[in-house]
This record gives structure tokens, sequence and C-alpha cells, in this order.
């Protein structure tokens, strides 16, 4: 562990990036190994790679994100603009998962997408309010317990959060087309 955290401590947009690159494509490719029932790719090599560079890019957004969202919530408790419950602790964390995934959220989904859409040569935001509404039943949620980390697990924690997400619309498509 103390490697992990020397690495995100020194390297953070880079580790932020490979973390997300890893994970956030084998999350894709998990659901959509599911939802196929069978292990198969959702694109060519090729688009597959620039999903993983798609994914590096929103591990870097992220990493920014996460930073800027704690000064906001910061700023809007020194303003007394939120109860001061939200100022450590459990209250701390979830203050600032609702802030991220409701200013934050729509906007990283919604360039998400155009990433998709340019890697994969279409023109498709089919889905994309459904990913909006996983902000809310997924993300708040998830998000709290990451925010009640330390600072040097939390991005680590996102990236995995969307294999987790991955499985879960994998699981849901499946059903879904029972």
């Amino acid at each position: 562990m103390e490697s992990y955290i020397d690495w995100v401590t020194n390297w953070p947009l880079l580790s932020a990036a490979i973390q997300f690159a890893i994970l956030g494509t084998f999350g894709e490719v998990l659901s959509y190994c599911i939802l196929k029932k069978r292990i198969l790719l959702p694109c060519t090599v090729i688009q597959l790679l620039g999903k993983m560079a798609g994914w590096a890019l929103l591990g870097v957004i992220i990493k920014y994100g996460f930073a800027g969202m704690k000064g906001f919530t910061h700023s809007l408790l020194d303003n007394n603009l939120l109860p001061q419950c939200f100022n450590t602790g459990i209250g701390w964390a979830f203050a600032v998962s609702v802030l991220t995934n409701i200013f934050f959220g729509p906007q990283m989904m919604f360039i998400h997408r155009l990433e998709d859409n340019l890697i994969l040569w279409q023109r498709n935001y089919d889905g994309l309010v459904k990913a909006w509404w996983t902000l809310i039943w997924f993300w708040i949620p998830a998000h709290t317990l990451t925010f009640s980390l330390d600072k040097e697990y939390q991005i680590g924690l996102a990236a995995i959060w969307s294999v987790v997400l991955g499985l879960i619309m994998g699981l849901n498509a499946k059903a879904g087309a029972k």
C-alpha cells in the first residue's frame, strides 16, 4: 500500500489516467460481455485503445473535478451556505458527493459520451438520461464512501466504482433483455 500511496501522491494525474484507463475500460468490456453472454470486445482493438485513452482523459478530468469540488464545498461552508453538519466526517463526504454529482457529473458524462461518439465514429446519445440517473442512485452513495477515505485512495476507488457500475449495468441490461 505504501508504494501505491507514493505513486498516487507523486504522480497524481498520471496515476488517475492509468487507473481509469484500465478499470473504466474493463467496466465497459465487462458490461458488454454480460449483456452478450460471452467474452468479446464491444468494438475493434483500435477503438478499444481509443476508449482507454478516453478513460485516461476522464481520469485526469475527474482528478481535477474532485479537487475543485472539495474547494467549492469548503467555500460554501465558509460562506454559511451549507449547514455546518457537512463540515466533517460522513457529512463532509456526503456534501462533496452530492455537489460533485450534481454540478460536475452531468457534464463529465456528456464529455464521456462525446469521446465515445468520436472513437466509435457514431452519433449516439441513447441512454444518456439513464446514465445521468446513475448520479443519484449509484454515484452519490458510492462517492460518499469515496470521499470518506483518505485523499490518496479516492481516485482509485472511483475507478473501481466504474467496474462495479459496469457489472450492475450489464446485469440490468441482461435482465431487461429477457
